[in-house]
């Protein structure tokens, strides 16, 4: 674990920040290890329809005798496929809330239906997860070295001897090469991605991202930042490593981010400003952190904060650094940035 008030990262420390800008994912998100969550959708699952296999984004090729039945993933993950109609057995990573809620993370989930193996980063029960029996183990990875999000190093040998694993990158790719790569996961695993609900879903996706192209060049003089709170620091994140910021970039949006040679120092990911300098990067919208972890914009007290020409004008709207990926989950992120660009007052 690291220490948020830190000013010098560790590379596990800059994962451990959810692959974008906070630090608080790590320190803030609670859960019991005994807690179960899941999911109520319809289940779409194959198994023993055959042999099953799968090539991830390791290069690394899954083989089994029939489609996995009890499948254990990221939470992120696990909603993702439950959007596909795909269920899982257990889930690992933000979960829960503190008043045992269904984390942003978890989507559409039924936070009381499968076993949650740990809330919190660091966080994996191992010999709960072996009483699973395991077929297969899902989840992101936020670096190129195929690093398992949330799947702990110390653990992560012993993990990898009761299943195989599959990785879909999250990393240093725009959004759609993700949310396809989530598809034909979903279908290997029995998902109907003909039904007309998905069809429609990935049509209005690119509806969405064709409104936002358009926003961004019709207003091209407003200013997105994209932020995240923590106790001490304001992080402002970079757009080159995140699937969601790459993405606006290319649609167009004008994203104010710290110069590369400040973003060095955190792996390309962002730079941390005390709340004294967070008038450092002029912006007329601010996307901020929806992770529940992170300080939320309601709840920032700072008058430094408050002073911010975007924060009086309540040009704030939320960002999501780890988006769940379903065309369904993805296309209102695009559509609130295209509406608060459509609708911005120039005040940086």
């Amino acid at each position: 674990m690291f220490n948020a008030r830190a000013t010098h990262l560790t590379r596990r420390g800059i994962l451990a920040a959810g692959g974008a800008v906070g630090l608080g994912a790590v320190l803030a998100a609670c859960g019991d290890d005994d807690a179960k969550s899941g999911g109520s959708a319809e289940k779409t699952n194959a198994a023993g329809s055959g042999p099953w296999t799968f090539k991830d984004d390791r290069d690394e090729t899954v083989k089994l005798d029939k489609v996995p039945a009890n499948i254990v993933a990221f939470t992120g993950v696990a909603a993702a496929l439950f959007d596909y109609g795909i269920e899982v057995k257990g889930v690992f990573g933000p979960t829960k809330t503190k008043d045992g809620k269904a984390d942003v993370q978890a989507g559409d989930m039924n936070v009381s239906k499968v076993t949650v193996l740990g809330n919190v980063y660091g966080q994996f029960n191992v010999e709960k997860y072996a009483t699973l029996a395991p077929d297969v183990l899902i989840s992101t990875m936020f670096d190129d070295a195929g690093t398992l999000w949330y799947v702990p190093a110390e653990s992560k040998d012993k993990i990898a001897k009761l299943a195989p694993s599959v990785g879909i990158s999250v990393y240093d790719r725009q959004l759609p090469k993700p949310l396809e790569r989530m598809l034909a996961l979903a279908e290997s695993l029995g998902a109907d991605v003909k039904a007309a609900k998905t069809v429609e879903a990935k049509k209005n996706f690119e509806k969405a991202a064709e409104r936002l192209r358009a926003a961004a060049k019709a207003r091209p003089e407003i200013k997105v930042l994209a932020g995240s709170a923590s106790q001490d620091i304001f992080y402002v994140s970079g757009s080159n490593l995140s699937i969601d910021l790459e993405y606006f970039k290319a649609l167009g949006v004008n994203l104010v981010e710290p110069p590369a040679k400040v973003l060095k120092a955190s792996g390309g990911w962002f730079e941390n400003l005390s709340w004294e300098n967070v008038d450092k990067y002029p912006a007329d919208i601010i996307i901020m952190d929806d992770r529940t972890a992170t300080i939320q914009p309601a709840d920032i007290t700072e008058a430094t904060w408050k002073k911010l020409p975007a924060v009086k004008a309540g040009q704030v709207i939320g960002r999501t650094p780890e988006p769940i990926l379903s065309y369904a989950k993805c296309t209102p992120m695009l559509n609130n940035l295209a509406e608060a660009i459509e609708k911005a007052k120039k005040v940086a």
